[in-house]
């Protein structure tokens, strides 16, 4: 017999080297054979790019979950939209992305055969499209570009290059290239043989960057022909979705509900969301005047009870809510957008528009109280950088003035409601009050000691339980026995005392059964037959301590000085004085409301209401005709007639006013209103800056009476804030900018002046007089006024010394210091022996003669004096000067308060404030900014 085993040894070993050497060839990048090709593209295929696709589906889905669509607005035409990164170093990168590139890349390095200057892995261009999608999603746009235009360039013949151009299009147009855009897709879709999704994504593209580009018919055109062309369900929702969004838009309605409609039609075919929202949007398109109302609550009902619909119940049931609230029906809708908020939405936007709703519904009814407390809601689900929430936000700062005023004005009417009764009168209806307050007070007393009762009884049971051999698995550390599991009256402790084995020794269980028989047989008395009714007794004892007895509560009662009306007719004014000092305040208050409500709320009603009633209630006269005038341009809007009957009163009784020149003036030609209120203001503003402070301070009361009621009077009180601080000091500066700021707080010229107040007066005050070395010295001349004989005099004599002496650098100046009293002031000396001595020649040098004492004060000191008024304080032999140290010394500063004019809110108008106390000459010009005809734009805070 033949030996075949050396043979089949040596046919095996043939066989191996030659399978090992096929293996190397197709391993092979480098070897243009059939084997390499096919098996380098399956590898491709089957392994690196399947599961690469899988992780970049898996982030794709991530993304769109994550953004979730926003039905408020447009939504855009490709469902996913980008956020920005949030993260500290601004590169968190989503790890599906991370590796769908990193297995596009291996594909790429490890498979690529690229021999002869073409690539023959058909594969690749596969890897390149994986690789610019995955960078697209994960927000690298130009490498994603590189991507797309290396199969542009490398690939020609793909079958991926219609889709890499449109890959690369849509990242043109997310780096805002939208004008490439068009053109490139333009030129691919004049192409033939597209495939029709193809054409429905570019179409989708282009659409998308005519939108980006605002032109909105274009757009239509061809968001039309992609949702023509596609095959996706998903799609063509969308597609449909939008177009209905643009032509309600456009305002065309009909075609809009058509879109919506074909969405609904889609049912199942699309995302339920789709097909809720269109029902929305139709729900928004309802024609009230013609449309069937009976179907549309019979559809919406229809959609609520579809059990497929819980999760959109919030909406549906807000549509609901608008429907009822424009049909006028308040209290339904007020149903419909509470249930709303009950339905858990998370849609923050759909909770704002219900709380935004329901405080506009009570805005309406003028319960501004409740309105205001709805807005608070609105705005903590707003996004704070959106107009809406600018424009609540100005609402619900409005309504603060109006709730301030209201409760001022209700207490003050209250106050003199009673003050007008009579004592008899008077005390029944503080009796009557007092009632009440019982019944109030004894509800709240009851109900505290219902929940004491209930929070003791919990904290009974947690201790009886706790004491429950039933609760505990081992005591000791042995395990127990069913033997001891007994009631827990009757436990023992863990001690194992059998003292404390029986149940009265266990005080949980004593106090709980205390309360037990209480509730059953209420306070019985100590004796025999205690279970009789007879036994019973209403005293109040503390079962739990017996010693201590509580008072009988009708004892209580009558010791309570709340319940006794001398409580508060003693709280009452007395004297005339206070008395009108508080129907003053309600008179003005309720001026301010009749504004507020004409101006910034235009509820018409209410705001004649209070001016009329203001007039009923003999006010102040510089409340009368600003009340008169508003009612005019009030009934001018309500009541013709009114109107005309006001105008006659007004033109009767303030023939010579300006509010009668106003109403009667006929020629159009003539300056407006606002014209000639501006121009006055600028006539004395130009004389505050002239420094004309005695005369303005006397014609400005004046003025601020003529315009009460203007919004120009702001300005003026300011004005005057300012003047009195140039003429009175410091302490009179700031009484006079507190009442500024707490008059018209809500004004710029309010604002302004709260902020000088906390952030300049304080350093103002901190100034006092040194004893520093200071290089600027000055001689001081108390005068009268500047054109009095003798000022006159000391000028001539000062002026012909600094011209016979040569003496160049020194000059002077005339300032104001009090309505009475004014300074000529010497400056430009640096030195203060070198002052005395100037002023000792002044003094007795026969050629001058100056009689008037020369008063030596560094610059320092001098700013000190001019800002509080306190020179005799400075001339007091006794004072004493303080020393601050460097860092504690402020640096003077110079309240400048900025003046907003009420037509350019926006443009900066003059600023006022207290300049320099002295200036370089005497003819140099008094140093101001531009007045309102500049337009400057105001500083909201003062210069310093």
């Amino acid at each position: 017999m033949i030996n075949c085993f050396p043979l089949k040894t040596k046919i095996f070993k043939h066989a191996f080297v030659t399978l090992f050497i096929l293996f190397l060839v197709a391993c092979s990048t480098k070897k243009d054979t059939f084997l390499a090709r096919n098996s380098h593209a399956l590898s491709t295929k089957d392994n690196i790019l399947y599961n690469g696709q899988i992780a970049l589906d898996k982030g794709v889905v991530g993304i769109k979950s994550s953004n979730k669509d926003n039905f408020w607005t447009r939504l855009p035409i490709e469902r996913m939209q980008f956020k920005e990164d949030d993260s500290p170093n601004g590169n968190s990168k989503n790890p599906d992305f991370e590796a769908a590139e990193a297995k596009a890349t291996k594909a790429i390095q490890k498979h690529s055969m690229y021999i002869d200057g073409q690539e023959k892995n058909y594969q690749i261009d596969e890897a390149y499209l994986l690789l610019g999608k995955a960078r697209y999603y994960d927000q690298r746009f130009f490498p994603a570009l590189e991507a797309f235009n290396y199969i542009l360039y490398k690939y020609p013949t793909s079958s991926n290059i219609n889709p890499a151009k449109i890959w690369r299009e849509k990242t043109n147009m997310r780096l805002g290239n939208d004008a490439q855009v068009l053109k490139n897709i333009a030129k691919l879709l004049k192409e033939k043989k597209l495939k029709p999704q193809v054409v429905a994504d570019a179409n989708a593209l282009l659409a998308e960057s005519f939108l980006n580009l605002e032109e909105k018919d274009s757009a239509i055109v061809k968001l039309k022909i992609a949702k023509n062309s596609t095959k996706i369900n998903a799609e063509k929702a969308r597609y449909r979705f939008i177009l209905g969004q643009l032509y309600q838009e456009l305002g065309i309605k009909d075609t809009a509900l058509i879109y919506y409609q074909e969405v609904i039609d889609m049912n199942r075919k699309a995302e339920r969301e789709y097909v809720i929202q269109a029902y929305a949007k139709r729900a928004q398109l309802f024609d009230f005047e013609n449309g069937d109302k009976e179907a549309f609550v019979k559809t919406y009902n229809k959609l609520v009870a579809d059990r497929e619909n819980r999760p959109f119940l919030g909406t549906i049931y807000y549509e609901i809510g608008v429907f009822y609230d424009k049909n006028n029906d308040q209290e339904l809708a007020k149903e419909f957008y509470n249930t709303s908020l009950k339905s858990k939405s998370t849609d923050n936007y759909l909770l704002a528009s219900n709380y935004r709703n329901i405080g506009n519904m009570h805005f309406k009814n003028t319960d501004y109280f409740t309105a205001a407390k709805y807005y608070d809601s609105t705005l903590v689900k707003l996004d704070v950088k959106t107009r809406e929430h600018i424009h609540i936000k100005k609402v619900r700062k409005d309504l603060d003035e109006v709730i301030e005023f209201e409760s001022i004005a209700k207490t003050n009417d209250s106050i003199l409601k009673v003050v007008a009764m009579s004592d008899a009168n008077r005390i029944l209806y503080y009796e009557d009050y007092i009632v009440k307050l019982k019944k109030s007070d004894e509800e709240k007393r009851l109900l505290a000691e219902k929940q004491k009762e209930i929070q003791k009884n919990i904290d009974i049971n947690n201790l009886s339980s706790s004491d429950d051999p039933a609760t505990r698995v081992q005591q000791g550390g042995k395990a127990l026995s069913k033997k001891s599991l007994a009631p827990p009256s009757m436990t023992g402790s863990s001690t194992g005392n059998a003292a404390n084995v029986f149940y009265f020794y266990n005080p949980s269980t004593v106090a709980f059964g205390k309360i037990e028989f209480k509730k059953k047989f209420g306070n019985r008395a100590l004796g025999g037959n205690w279970r009789m009714p007879a036994n019973r007794t209403d005293v109040a004892t503390d079962i739990t301590n017996d010693e201590n007895e509580t008072p009988d509560e009708e004892v209580v009662v009558a010791e309570t000085p709340q319940y006794t009306p001398s409580f508060y007719i003693e709280m009452l004014p007395k004297t005339q004085t206070e008395i009108d000092s508080i129907a003053k305040e309600r008179n003005f208050t309720y001026y301010q409301l009749g504004v507020i409500y004409k101006e910034k709320f235009k509820e018409y009603k209410l705001a004649s209401d209070k001016l009329e009633k203001l007039l009923e209630q003999n006010p102040e006269e510089k409340l009368v005709l600003p009340s008169m005038y508003n009612l005019y341009k009030i009934y001018q809007i309500t009541d013709a007639a009114k109107a005309e009957e006001m105008k006659n009163r007004i033109s009767s009784q303030y023939p010579d006013s300006r509010y009668a020149q106003i109403i009667n003036n006929k020629n159009p030609n003539t300056v407006t209103e606002s014209e000639t209120t501006e121009a006055e203001y600028n006539k004395w503003y130009k004389s505050y800056q002239d420094e004309q402070f005695v005369i303005l301070l006397e014609k400005i009361d004046g003025l601020i009476i003529q315009y009460y009621g203007d919004e120009i009077v702001p300005k003026y009180e300011l004005l005057k804030a300012n003047t009195i601080g140039k003429l009175r000091g410091l302490e009179a500066y700031k009484k006079a900018m507190l009442f500024v700021a707490d008059n018209y707080a809500s004004s710029e010229e309010g604002k302004n002046a709260r902020e000088i107040l906390t952030t300049q007066i304080p350093l103002l005050e901190r100034m006092n007089f040194t004893i520093s070395e200071s290089k600027n010295w000055k001689i001081l001349y108390k005068v009268g006024q500047q054109a009095d004989k003798a000022t006159k005099n000391i000028e001539d004599k000062i002026n012909k010394f600094i011209a016979g002496e040569n003496l160049t650098r020194l000059t002077y100046t005339f300032d104001i210091y009090t309505e009475k009293e004014n300074f000529i002031t010497i400056q430009g000396i640096k030195s203060e022996a070198y002052a005395k001595n100037l002023a000792s020649i002044l003094k007795e040098d026969k050629k001058f003669k100056i009689i008037e004492p020369a008063i030596v004060i560094s610059s320092d000191n001098y700013k000190v004096v001019q800002i509080k008024k306190n020179l005799a304080e400075y001339l007091t032999p006794q004072k004493t000067v303080v020393v601050p140290a460097q860092s504690a010394v402020p640096n003077p500063v110079v309240p400048e308060p900025a003046v907003v004019s009420p037509e350019t809110p926006d443009k900066e108008s003059p600023k006022l404030g207290w300049p320099s106390p002295s200036k370089a000459s005497r003819t140099r010009p008094p140093s101001g900014v531009p007045t309102m005809e500049d337009n400057d734009k105001p500083s909201a805070t003062p210069k310093q």
